[in-house]
C-alpha cells in the first residue's frame, strides 16, 4: 500500500458537481484533488455514450453559470445538446480553467472510513493510493450504478450484449439484428436513433411511455444575441422557479379553461416541446389531480394514435398509468414505429423467459433471433453507487447500514449525521429539478460549509463550530454575482495554526428533512406510480422517497434558512 496522501478535500466523481467543487474549494487555496473510475471527466456523460444520447434541458441552461464569458461566447447551434457535445464542453471547462492536473482518473474509491482521533477521512482506492482528506465530497451523479435485470440464460447468448451505461466506441450496428430491452429516457433516445440504421429492431417494452416532442431546432442567430443579454436574468429566473428548465411555470388549473382552451394550450406546449414544459407550463395540477392527469394523458394518447399508423402497435404504445413518471422528450420515438423493420414486444403480454444462444424466447415460445441485445435498464439511482462502496462514519457503521432500515436520508440531500465532514452533492432527498441549477447550489452550499470549518479552526471564532449568518462575502449570504449562493472566487483564507474543526448533520434535522420530503410527496402522482424516482425500478429494492418536491426556489430559500439561522442543523 502507498503512503497516504493529506489532502484538505477529496472529491469522487468528475462530473458536473465534481469539477464546479474542485473550481471552489481551489478559490479557497485548498490542496484538492478529484477522482474517478472514468478515463476523463464527464460523469454521466463519459459513460453515456449511446446513440442518440441527448440533454432534455435546453442548451441555454445545461451549463454552468458562473463564467460569464464563457456563457456568452461558447458556441451551441440547436436547442439541445448531444452527449458528445455536453462532454466537449465539460472538458474545455477543465482546460480553460486550468484544472487538469488536479484530476486522477481510472481510480475508483473502494473504501473510506472516518477517524475521530486525527479528524480525517481515509480513503483507499483500486489503485492503491490512500487519501487523508479533511473533507470528502461526493460527487457521484443521481444515475450511475447500472440496473442490469437478472434474466435466466443471459451468459449463453453467442451475440453481443450491452449496457447503454456502458457502450463501446466504435460499436456499429448497421445491418444488424438487434433488440433493446426498456423504453425509459435512454430507450426512447437510442431506439430514435439506431432505428433508421439497423436490419431488424425489436424493442421490448414493459410500461409504455408519455412522451412529447423535443422540439429541437437549430438557433436563430438572434436568439442567441438576445440571450446573451441578458443570460444573468434568465440564470437568476431559473434558480427561482420549481424547476429550473427555464420557463415560467404555469399557475393555471386544467379545468378553469374550456375543453377547446385546454386542447388548444396542450397542442401548443406540443408543438414547442420539452417533457417538462408540457407537464409543468401547461397547468399546474398535472402533477396532483388525477383528472386533470387524466387530461394530459388522454391528449398524448391521442397523439400517440395519430402518429402511429398499424391501431395493434399504437394501442401496445399507450400507457394506461398515470403520466407521473419522469417527463420524457424525443425526437420522433413514435414515428420509428411505421418502419417495416422495427417491431414491438409486449412484455406484460408475453414475458421474456430466458436468453437464448441465439435471441429472446418469449412466453408464448417465440424467439426473438438477435446479434445485439442492448439494456436500456437505467440505473440503482440516487443511492445505488453509495451502498455498493464502504463509506463508514464513526464506529465503523456504513452508510448501508444507517439506511438500511427506512431507506436513504440526510439533510439537505447534502449531509448525513455520524459521517462528518462528508458533503454529497445530489445526495438522497435533494431537490426534483433541472440538474445543472441544482448542482451549484449544492455545491455553493458545500463550499461554505467547508470555508466555514476552515475559518473557525484556523481563527478560533466559532466555540461551537457554528456561525450566526455564514463567512463574510460567502455564496450563502447571498452575492454580487447574482446567485444566492453566490460565490467570491477572489476570496483568499488565510491559514493560520489550531484546531481542527469538524461539521455534520444533526440526527434531529435528517429526522425533520427526511419527514419534510416526506410530506411534500405524500399527494404527488409520482408516488403512486413505479418509477426509479422513488426506487421501484429495482428489483428487490424497497420503495423509498429519494427527493425533495419542494422545487429549487423553496429549496434555496431553505438553505437560507439555514444560514440565518447560524447554520441550524448543523453542528
Amino acid at each position: 500500500m502507498k503512503a497516504p496522501q493529506s489532502l484538505d478535500a477529496l472529491v469522487v466523481g468528475a462530473g458536473f458537481g465534481g469539477i464546479y467543487q474542485l473550481k471552489l474549494l481551489l478559490d479557497q487555496r485548498l490542496s484538492v484533488k478529484v477522482i474517478d473510475i472514468a478515463g476523463d471527466v464527464g460523469g454521466t456523460w463519459y459513460w453515456n455514450q449511446y446513440p442518440g444520447a441527448m440533454s432534455d434541458t435546453e442548451s441555454f441552461l445545461y451549463r454552468y453559470s458562473w463564467d460569464h464569458e464563457d456563457l456568452r461566447n461558447y458556441p451551441w447551434n440547436r436547442h439541445y445538446l448531444q452527449g458528445p457535445e455536453i462532454l466537449a464542453y465539460l472538458r474545455h471547462v477543465v482546460k480553460r480553467h486550468e484544472m487538469r492536473k488536479h484530476f486522477q482518473f481510472n481510480t475508483e474509491l473502494t473504501k473510506a472510513v472516518w477517524d475521530d482521533s486525527e479528524g480525517r477521512w481515509t480513503v483507499e482506492t483500486s489503485t492503491g493510493d490512500v487519501f487523508k482528506p479533511k473533507y470528502l465530497v461526493t460527487a457521484l451523479g443521481l444515475l450511475s450504478k447500472q440496473n442490469l435485470p437478472n434474466i435466466p440464460g443471459l451468459n449463453s447468448f453467442k451475440g453481443d450484449i450491452h449496457h447503454t451505461a456502458r457502450w463501446p466506441k466504435g460499436l456499429d450496428l448497421r445491418g444488424k439484428r438487434v433488440g433493446v430491452i426498456g423504453n425509459g429516457s435512454t430507450g426512447v433516445q437510442v431506439i430514435t436513433a439506431i432505428a433508421k440504421d439497423v436490419k431488424e429492431l425489436v424493442c421490448f417494452q414493459r410500461t409504455p411511455q408519455y412522451s412529447v416532442p423535443s422540439g429541437d431546432r437549430e438557433v436563430d442567430p438572434a436568439y442567441r444575441e438576445d440571450l446573451n443579454e441578458k443570460y444573468a436574468e434568465v440564470w437568476a429566473k431559473a434558480k427561482e422557479s420549481l424547476f429550473a428548465f427555464g420557463f415560467e411555470e404555469s399557475s393555471r388549473p386544467t379545468f378553469s379553461v374550456s375543453d377547446e382552451e385546454r386542447e388548444k394550450i396542450f397542442e401548443e406546449a406540443w408543438q414547442k416541446g420539452g417533457g417538462f414544459r408540457f407537464m409543468f407550463w401547461t397547468f399546474c395540477d398535472i402533477s396532483y389531480d388525477e383528472a386533470a392527469n387524466k387530461a394530459a394523458a388522454d391528449f398524448i394518447r391521442r397523439k400517440i394514435s395519430e402518429i402511429v399508423k398499424d391501431p395493434e402497435t399504437a394501442r401496445k404504445l399507450q400507457p394506461t398509468d398515470y403520466h407521473a413518471r419522469r417527463p420524457l422528450c424525443d425526437s420522433g420515438y413514435y414515428q420509428q414505429f411505421n418502419r417495416p423493420n422495427v417491431d414491438l414486444v409486449d412484455l406484460k403480454a408475453t414475458p421474456i423467459v430466458e436468453i437464448t444462444p441465439n435471441g429472446i424466447e418469449l412466453s408464448d415460445g417465440h424467439i426473438c433471433e438477435l446479434d445485439v441485445i442492448v439494456f436500456a435498464t437505467g440505473f440503482d439511482a440516487v443511492d445505488g453507487n453509495y451502498t455498493r462502496v464502504a463509506i463508514q462514519g464513526r464506529n465503523g457503521r456504513s452508510l448501508k447500514e444507517h439506511w438500511a432500515d427506512v431507506g436513504p436520508t440526510s439533510y439537505l440531500g447534502i449531509s448525513v449525521p455520524d459521517f462528518p465532514n462528508m458533503f454529497m452533492v445530489l445526495g438522497p432527498n435533494g431537490p426534483f429539478t433541472n440538474l445543472p441549477p441544482t448542482i451549484e447550489t449544492q455545491v455553493e452550499f458545500i463550499a461554505d460549509l467547508i470555508e466555514t470549518a476552515e475559518e473557525s479552526s484556523t481563527k478560533g471564532e466559532l466555540a461551537d463550530g457554528l456561525v450566526s449568518n455564514g463567512h463574510p462575502n460567502g455564496q450563502l449570504n447571498g452575492h454580487s454575482n447574482g446567485h444566492v449562493n453566490g460565490h467570491n472566487s477572489t476570496q483568499t483564507i488565510e491559514k493560520k495554526s489550531g484546531s481542527q474543526r469538524v461539521i455534520e448533520a444533526t440526527p434531529e434535522a435528517e429526522q425533520e428533512w427526511t419527514e419534510l420530503c416526506d410530506k411534500l410527496s405524500a399527494n404527488s402522482l409520482f408516488r403512486k406510480t413505479d418509477s426509479w424516482i422513488f426506487g421501484s425500478n429495482v428489483e428487490g429494492k424497497k420503495p423509498s422517497v429519494l427527493f425533495y418536491f419542494g422545487g429549487l426556489a423553496n429549496y434555496r430559500k431553505a438553505l437560507r434558512d439555514v444560514v440565518q439561522n447560524g447554520l441550524k442543523g448543523f453542528r
